[in-house]
């Protein structure tokens, strides 16, 4: 699995602290909720009813045994002493206490983990198949290029702010354990006749209540243009996706419009 460089830490833990600050002017009342909404959104933290809830991201589904145990701890001194797996890997955290999110960012920290871009209308966390490296069938093994793809969007200039969420899963096998046809972006892992490595490309799939199948839009693309691509179709997205009305902006509408 990736591990952080001393940028990448000072990254995460420059972000902690400029949360932990936002967090304490809005708990002073010095910042109004319409202004702290999207800074706690962009740090996975949303304000529910009974409690905040903190989703907290692991990519493409891979821990260490150090980052779980880490995770164990949280959820034993800052909520009720579990969590819940989401279908994207990641782990809520659904009884935090608002002024104690800071610190539970700062712990994170410690382990090379964070919640950054688990929420809000951004690039979300990249998926796969949960026998990715393993299963015998893969063509190759998808998770180093979901890992390009977590480098390549996480704190995107272009991408923070996007019509609605977008989401993207990786596969390597003929099966779909990842689902990917109900994803904004999935991403087949194919040969071509000449036996090099590339992606099949589906585009505009999802599921809330209007259900929809992605689209081929490219049966071989080869693997060197993956990032260039997919920077083409955020920023088609990005241009004409619909901003009035949140439940009709996920890429998969402006496809079948």
């Amino acid at each position: 699995m990736y591990q952080y460089n001393y940028a990448d830490q000072t990254l995460v833990e420059e972000r902690v602290a400029q949360f932990r600050d936002q967090t304490e002017r809005f708990l002073a009342g010095e910042l109004p909720e319409e202004q702290f909404l999207p800074l706690r959104l962009q740090n996975g933290l949303y304000i529910q009813r009974y409690a905040p809830m903190l989703r907290i991201a692991i990519p493409y589904g891979l821990l260490a045994s150090y980052q779980l145990r880490k995770l164990a701890e949280i959820t034993r001194k800052y909520d009720k002493g579990y969590g819940h797996m989401t279908t994207r890997t990641n782990i809520q955290l659904n009884w935090p206490k608002l002024e104690e999110v800071p610190d539970i960012l700062a712990e994170l920290a410690t382990v090379q983990m964070h919640a950054i871009q688990t929420s809000g209308n951004c690039i979300r966390n990249t998926t796969t198949d949960p026998y990715a490296g393993i299963h015998k069938e893969e063509i190759a093994d998808p998770r180093p290029y979901c890992e390009i793809i977590r480098q390549w969007s996480t704190f995107h200039p272009e991408f923070a702010f996007l019509p609605r969420k977008f989401k993207i899963a990786v596969i390597g096998t003929e099966a779909d354990r990842a689902a990917t046809q109900v994803h904004d972006v999935g991403l087949h892992v194919v040969t071509n006749d000449a036996g090099e490595l590339g992606f099949e490309v589906i585009v505009g799939g999802g599921l809330g209540r209007t259900p929809i199948i992605g689209k081929t839009i490219r049966k071989f693309l080869p693997r060197e243009h993956l990032l260039s691509y997919l920077d083409a179709v955020l920023r088609v997205y990005n241009l004409h996706g619909r901003r009035d009305n949140k439940y009709k902006a996920r890429i998969k509408f402006w496809l079948i419009a």
